[in-house]
């Protein structure tokens, strides 16, 4: 089949490898022309080895040219971002620019496939109208289903085709339709729901699930934390239990395009349709203060050695929202940076996977520094020893991320601080 992909990003590049290695004719649609000529050079321009390698098998025509893209397809997927703004109002631009740009090139028989993450009731009463824009009807000339993307950047164990997917379509010929698609990409599980809006909550309430337990341990962290109880201890004591609990872990905050993000379409949507998620806020509420939090542990463990933040070199481990990736989307370690900055802290960055915006280049001249934050679990940071902490003169280990060993450091005499710990 023919397939358009809209937006390359971290799930249309993998659907698009995907599907050119099944055998279909890939053409990658994004506004962004270095993306579109790396593609087209099979290049990938997002940091992940699966990907840098698979991009050279396969076949794929990028272009910024979405209306001809959609002409010369059979099936549109759409994998744009869908963000919230400062306000945390969801932003769909990028959803409904490129929706009409589909619009403009849509014709008999296409399937419509929205991946990216929305509230329930937006391929209704958003999507839709303007698809119909064409002079198309849904679901008698084209289709339109919804299959939420599920994809864990850097996870080697759930590549994208062992992932179980939910399709949710306007009629049923529709969601039939994506099935079989789906069928030929991936070796996992489909499930079909009854309706688009059921798939469109779907997305929504996993990442809320998440979004509210880390809450829960964020602020037990914090509880335990005055206790003076470890609370890696007790969740792995809690652990042990073989049904009824599930382990989430604190940490200096909660990033990335989903967890950080999803929730709040489903506070907004149902504010829209007259009820208010008082427990969802207030899970978005602990979640969004850990890094002032954690930025108090700093300040905290400073005081300990009879420093203040003003004046001393500290240096930020990690810039990625979570390990062994180079997105920063929403990433924590960006706040803990603006509001050191603020303290006047004498600042040094370091992130493996972002030198770019790293100001040093190396581990070792992060290491030299009186104060070192762990933003972001990469493993090259789990495998700093602890004498090299100690040879470098570092006075105070805030652990960002509960990824160290605390009783070794602190018997070196440095000053630990973990979140919760």
């Amino acid at each position: 089949m023919k397939i358009a992909i809209f937006g390359l990003g971290y799930v249309g590049l993998p659907l698009a490898c995907l599907s050119a290695k099944r055998g279909h004719e890939v053409i990658g649609v994004d506004i962004n022309e270095k993306v579109v000529e790396l593609i087209n050079n099979g290049i990938s321009h997002i940091k992940d080895h699966f990907l840098e390698e698979e991009i050279k098998k396969v076949n794929i025509e990028a272009t910024t040219d979405g209306v001809t893209a959609v002409k010369n397809s059979d099936i549109i997927m759409i994998c744009v971002p869908t963000p919230v703004d400062k306000n945390h109002r969801p932003n769909l631009d990028a959803l409904t620019n490129v929706v009409r740009t589909v619009s403009k090139g849509l014709k008999k028989g296409s399937l419509v496939i929205v991946e990216s993450t929305i509230a329930p009731y937006t391929c209704r009463e958003i999507v839709k109208p303007i698809l119909e824009e064409s002079g198309l009807k849904a679901e008698k000339d084209f289709y339109l289903v919804h299959c939420p993307e599920r994809i864990d950047p850097g996870n080697k164990k759930w590549p994208l085709e062992k992932l179980p997917r939910v399709i949710g379509g306007l009629s049923d010929n529709g969601r039939k339709k994506a099935v079989e698609f789906y069928k030929g990409i991936i070796d996992a599980e489909i499930n079909e729901l009854s309706s688009i809006e059921a798939a469109e909550a779907v997305k929504i309430v996993e990442n809320t699930f998440r979004d509210v337990n880390i809450a829960f341990v964020n602020e037990l962290a914090q509880c335990f934390d005055k206790l003076g109880i470890d609370i890696i201890e007790v969740i792995r004591g809690a652990a042990t239990k073989p049904f009824a609990f599930m382990p989430h872990y604190p940490g200096c905050g909660v990033g990335g395009h989903c967890i950080s993000v999803d929730p709040y379409y489903l506070i907004e949507g149902a504010r829209s349709k007259g009820f208010d998620h008082k427990f969802l806020r207030l899970a978005r509420e602990i979640n969004s203060g850990m890094p002032e939090f954690t930025v108090k542990k700093i300040i905290e463990a400073l005081n300990e050695v009879g420093k203040s933040v003003k004046g001393t070199k500290i240096s930020i481990l990690g810039l990625a929202y979570k390990p062994n990736v180079d997105d920063i989307r929403e990433s924590p370690s960006l706040i803990i940076i603006e509001k050191l900055k603020q303290l006047g802290a004498d600042l040094e960055i370091y992130d493996p996977y972002i030198l770019a915006q790293s100001t040093v280049k190396t581990l070792e001249d992060a290491l030299k520094s009186e104060c070192l934050v762990i933003a972001t679990a990469h493993k090259e940071f789990l495998e700093i020893s602890h004498e090299e902490l100690k040879k470098n003169g570092i006075k105070v280990v805030v652990d960002g991320r509960n990824c160290l060993d605390k009783e070794k450091i602190k018997s070196l005499g440095i000053v630990y601080k973990g979140i919760g710990r």
